[in-house]
């Protein structure tokens, strides 16, 4: 098999919706995937959930599948769909999007807007909230009800584009580029030819409505260890340069209270050793991702945190570099192959 065109594979994930609660179509895609390196299945919540047998510990590997997006919760009488957030969508960049909705069948829509010359002075400079967010599908009451009911998703459209730099841009790269990272650290330790100590795969659902899919997942896999791969954000204009990370400069190695502080030492040893790039990723609290949940699982789960820096999070024109997914893969691998030879 050859290596992924990691761009390729990006887009493809992208592809799929998945928004928070009804992940089938994002499992479906993972599926196809990791089904090549073994075998898998969903669990009670949604979960893609894969087993590869090994000597010595059990380490699990965990993305999530969701992404943010909407909840249509009625069809008002003029045939407009109101709507609720689903996970962390932001209401400052909804007017005039372009969206999906999963109904029936895939239907395309755009998020009503108030032209300019009709808006009050008042209201120039407010940022939209969801109460006030209409999606138009050019549909009356009548019609569009045969074709959406309260509770399809709705998710955010944007060309899938290759940007300057190795960048690339598209909707859900959080967290997609986690997911491709671990398919991609599988390739990599499938083509080193070595055994590896016991691996547990979870594509996790829910993580975007508090993590409830990583927290079933990590009880079910009895790991004794856990490397989560999630986004964290990226130098931009008003982001701090203290809490992001650089597009382009490696994997995010955490250090959070969350987190077991031996492990990311050995990730950074290991990245200094395999001149993987990297760069800190330093939290005094909850690191806001599956790791939050994973630790606590159980009896308590060792836990690390990759992650890839991503601009616009949230949105539908999420930035990542993809040398730094490549990197969190090749770190990844790298921990598993030395955690696999310690235990040989």
């Amino acid at each position: 098999m050859s290596d992924y065109n990691l761009t390729e594979l990006l887009f493809d994930l992208c592809s799929a919706g998945g928004v928070s609660g009804d992940e089938g179509d994002a499992a479906k895609k993972a599926i196809e995937y990791l089904s090549e390196y073994m075998p898998c299945e969903t669990d009670a919540l949604g979960s893609v959930t894969g087993r590869k047998e090994g000597k010595g510990v059990n380490i699990l590997l965990d993305a999530h599948i969701d992404r943010i997006g909407l909840v249509v919760t009625y069809i008002d009488d003029s045939g407009f769909l109101r709507v609720a957030k689903c996970g962390g969508a932001d209401a400052r960049v909804m007017s005039a999007s372009e969206v999906t909705v999963w109904g029936k069948k895939k239907i395309y829509g755009v998020v009503s807007s108030i032209p300019p010359h009709l808006s009050k002075k008042d209201e120039e400079d407010e940022a939209a909230d969801f109460d006030s967010v209409y999606i138009d599908i050019g549909m009356s009451k009548e019609k569009a009800s045969e074709f959406v009911s309260p509770g399809d998703r709705i998710t955010f459209n944007s060309p899938q584009s290759q940007l300057l730099g190795g960048c690339i841009t598209s909707p859900c790269l959080d967290d997609r580029a986690g997911v491709a990272a671990i398919l991609r650290c599988l390739q990599i330790l499938k083509n080193s030819g070595r055994e590896t100590c016991g691996l547990t795969v979870l594509f996790s659902v829910q993580e975007e409505t508090g993590g409830s899919g990583a927290l079933a997942g990590a009880f079910s896999s009895n790991a004794d260890e856990a490397v989560a791969v999630d986004v964290g954000f990226a130098r931009a204009p008003g982001v701090k340069d203290e809490e992001a990370g650089i597009p382009g400069g490696g994997a995010m190695v955490g250090f959070a209270p969350a987190l077991d502080n031996t492990m990311s030492e050995t990730l950074v040893s290991l990245a200094e050793k395999n001149n993987i790039k990297y760069q800190y990723d330093v939290m005094g609290s909850r690191t806001g991702t599956n790791c939050d949940e994973i630790s606590t699982s159980a009896g308590g789960v060792k836990t690390a945190l990759l992650s890839i820096p991503l601009r616009n999070m949230h949105t539908a024109v999420e930035v990542v570099n993809v040398d730094d997914v490549e990197a969190v893969a090749q770190l990844t691998a790298a921990y598993i192959l030395e955690r696999s030879d310690r235990d040989a």
